[in-house]
């Protein structure tokens, strides 16, 4: 059986996947991308657990938007009970860009509270993306759990996605100052219940503001 040109080319870039030089990695994942072939996925679904720099798994991610979420998806499943963090993180990463709403019930409380920050982060991200209409309360409960963890990048990104929820989140933020759950928890809760309410705040701001509530030992509220 002879293989086309098209064959040979996509085969080729598959290959260039695994070069050492990243700006090769990079031209193969595009081209693959751009001549999406079902038969490539599980070698890009693979390269994403290894792939080191940053920029390169951002376009393996795209090349695999670019093929039929019937192929992607259950490869991408798979990798959410991966022994490999990356492997977890970049298939979640994937996953909420397909935005595919059937991935939602492997967005699990495991994966919310991951003992590695990158696939927390990233399952936080994918969450907002995925949640049903309706469960966005039940949503932010599990993500209240999470409060005051990690250094500002990770706090940052819980608080996004937290207001990416809206109003659901109030009580559990609400409940959240008002515990005696900790300095941090409380603070984090208050900061992100004030960027719900005001975006342009600002998280520094935000976190500042919180601090001082908490020193005065207020919940921010009166009443």
């Amino acid at each position: 059986m002879t293989m086309t040109g098209q064959d040979t080319a996509g085969v080729r870039a598959l290959r260039g996947l695994e070069d050492g030089r990243a700006s090769v990695r990079l031209r193969a994942a595009m081209e693959v991308g751009a001549a999406p072939d079902p038969r490539g996925v599980g070698k890009l679904v693979e390269r994403c657990a290894v792939e080191p720099e940053f920029f390169v798994r951002d376009m393996l991610t795209w090349a695999l938007t670019r093929h039929p979420v019937s192929v992607t998806l259950p490869a991408l499943l798979v990798e959410l009970r991966s022994e490999r963090a990356q492997a977890r993180s970049q298939a979640l990463h994937t996953l909420s860009k397909i935005g595919d709403r059937r991935a939602w019930p492997a967005i699990t409380r495991e994966l919310l509270a991951d003992e590695d920050d990158e696939v927390a982060r990233s399952a936080w991200r994918a969450a907002v993306v995925l949640v049903p209409e309706g469960a966005e309360a039940e949503l932010a409960a599990v993500l209240a759990t999470q409060l005051g963890r990690g250094g500002r990048e990770t706090q940052l990104s819980l608080s996004r996605a937290l207001v990416a929820l809206g109003e659901a989140v109030l009580p559990v933020l609400r409940d959240a100052a008002a515990a005696a759950g900790g300095r941090r928890t409380r603070t984090h809760a208050l900061a992100t219940e004030r960027l719900l309410r005001d975006p342009d705040a600002g998280f520094e701001f935000a976190v500042e503001e919180a601090k001082r509530i908490v020193a005065l030992g207020g919940s921010g509220r009166e009443g």
